[in-house]
């Protein structure tokens, strides 16, 4: 199927929250939503730059229904204020989209001790898709979709080094963290289906965009890299489209990965691919959400 969310009828009526909403994919995608009329949720650490980007996005697009949360994910703390907060006001969520993330920073830890890639990339969405559970479960057709990497495939979890302790390549832990993104996604579909949720998760990735995350490579390699940056990368309205894909697609399945179908999954219209193997190696993944349900603190409640 080929897809182009402005071509996508109206989804009005519709509740979804997006992490990161406020710049580069998260931006695209909330946009790519409104369009559609879906009321966004821009969930947000930075209130300011939120509030003006809703300003921005409501002026340009008529109707446009955007509401700013805060939802800071260093902090496990944050993500249960920012759940409960959105529980007491709203019954129905159909689309959870935890695009939010950060790349190759230098070694920190976030407030609860994890390294700070592994936290917000995956264990802080790992425990907000949990509390928010009973609210998809009674939307009808509700959707999680997660924000993996080409960088998945070369990625691995290690779980005796998981939060960079003894040892911490900034590169490697960015994979681990995508890497981890992917499995909690099919390994949440196995369990989803198991329980006989009607929740379906899916996952997508935007391909080699020039975001925000791009200029945390190094100096150097952004000079060497410029020259190429037009193609082999595409710009973030395009790198949306996938997700967008994955969350309005008619004919998207639970389990589905969608991704840029072009030069190395790199560029390209967004279609439905297939991860490296060991993505989908069901023992790691079932590991993986064990030791994810004991350092967030949270059992996890399929129904």
């Amino acid at each position: 199927m080929s897809f182009n969310s402005n071509t996508i009828t109206s989804q009005k009526g519709k509740i979804a929250i997006v992490t990161g909403a406020n710049t580069g994919l998260g931006k695209e995608i909330t946009i790519g939503l409104v369009k559609c009329d879906v009321k966004v949720i821009m969930a947000c650490r930075n209130i300011q730059k939120a509030e003006s980007c809703k300003q921005e996005i409501t002026t340009a697009i008529s109707g446009a229904q955007i509401e700013v949360m805060e939802l800071d994910l260093s902090k496990l703390s944050s993500v249960r204020s920012f759940a409960k907060a959105f529980t007491n006001k709203y019954k129905q969520l159909d689309l959870l989209i935890e695009n939010a993330g950060i790349m190759i920073p230098p070694f920190t830890k976030t407030e609860d001790g994890f390294e700070s890639q592994l936290g917000v990339n995956y264990l802080s969405h790992f425990l907000l898709t949990n509390l928010l559970m009973p609210t998809l479960n009674n939307t009808k057709d509700a959707r999680i979709a997660t924000t993996s990497s080409i960088a998945h495939k070369t990625g691995q979890i290690n779980f005796n080094n998981l939060n960079s302790e003894k040892s911490y390549a900034k590169m490697d832990a960015y994979r681990q963290s995508k890497l981890a993104c992917l499995m909690f996604a099919y390994e949440l579909q196995r369990r989803l289906s198991k329980a006989e949720s009607q929740v379906i998760a899916v996952s997508s990735h935007p391909g080699v965009s020039k975001t925000n995350l791009f200029y945390n490579l190094p100096k150097w390699l952004q000079l060497v890299t410029t020259p190429l940056v037009p193609l082999l990368t595409h710009p973030p309205e395009k790198a949306a489209q996938a997700m967008l894909y994955a969350a309005l697609g008619t004919d998207i399945k639970s389990g589905d990965y969608i991704g840029p179908t072009g030069y190395r999954d790199m560029i390209g219209k967004p279609g439905k691919i297939q991860p490296e193997p060991h993505a989908m190696d069901k023992d790691v993944a079932k590991k993986l959400w064990e030791v994810s349900e004991k350092l967030t603190g949270q059992p996890f409640e399929l129904v």
